[in-house]
């Protein structure tokens, strides 16, 4: 059994430090360093050209996050609009951190003119670790978890942290901690594919991520009782995440076909 010790840090003249922006700041950091050194190493990129294009990464995939979220919970956001832009009340989602990041990506690509499909390759990597080393935040949130359970690896939630229909419920799957082992999984996999001949031409390892990452996210979200919104009795995010690896099988398959 474990539990989050607390969200805070410490308070810096009167403002309150917090766990989960240092660990996303550090995520993001620890991702664009891996990413730019891989990029020198296996993909021909000049040095931090990665670093050049986080900013594109962050703004963009920042404001991707929040947009994709208020979509989701666009009832509220109508009736309070002004919470729209209040992201330190929470509220962000991967799914529209990646579809941001990859708008950034592009206008980067086409500015610079490199190489769109190399990029997602190189920076698919680098993501996916700080998606393993981002979903600690969670952790000190108390967030993400997933239903009630007795196994030995069980996490704790305070009761104003708990779902409405499981105040009385304690213990939780760890399920941030699913996903973060599989995002490690998913990177040592990547890490290893880079010199795959089969994956070698560009934009293929940005699409196997994408497949894994989702059938990773299918598995998570079936423990989660915190999703956003729900279609069917079903997480909104397992749809997504289906749509998703069908239409990166489809590329992959196209990228196949398409003329070296």
């Amino acid at each position: 059994m474990f539990s989050s010790p607390s969200q805070i840090i410490c308070t810096v003249f009167g403002v309150n430090i917090y766990w989960y922006g240092v660990i996303l700041a550090s995520a993001i950091a620890v991702g664009t360093l891996v990413s730019d050194w891989l990029g020198t190493k296996f993909f021909n990129l000049k040095k931090e050209t990665i670093i050049d294009l986080a900013p594109y990464l962050i703004i963009f995939g920042i404001i991707g996050a929040r947009l994709y979220y208020c979509a989701l919970n666009y009832d509220f956001y109508l009736r309070f609009p002004t919470e729209i832009f209040a992201i330190r009340h929470g509220g962000i989602s991967i799914h529209g951190a990646i579809l941001g990041g990859f708008i950034g990506l592009y206008v980067f690509c086409k500015r610079h003119k490199i190489s769109i499909k190399k990029l997602c390759d190189c920076t698919s990597i680098g993501l996916v670790l700080g998606q393993a080393i981002g979903r600690w935040g969670n952790f000190f949130n108390s967030e993400a978890y997933g239903s009630p359970t007795n196994l030995p690896w069980k996490l704790y939630i305070a009761p104003e942290h708990r779902q409405i229909p499981y105040l009385d419920e304690k213990f939780y799957h760890p399920a941030f901690l699913y996903e973060s082992i599989l995002d490690l999984i998913i990177f040592a996999v990547l890490i290893y594919l880079i010199k795959d001949k089969k994956y070698k031409k560009d934009g293929n390892l940005a699409l196997v991520y994408l497949i894994l990452y989702s059938l990773a996210r299918i598995f998570v979200e079936s423990f989660r009782i915190d999703s956003v919104k729900y279609i069917f009795g079903l997480p909104v995010a397992i749809f997504v995440s289906i749509a998703i690896i069908l239409l990166s099988i489809i590329l992959i398959r196209l990228n196949k076909e398409e003329k070296e």
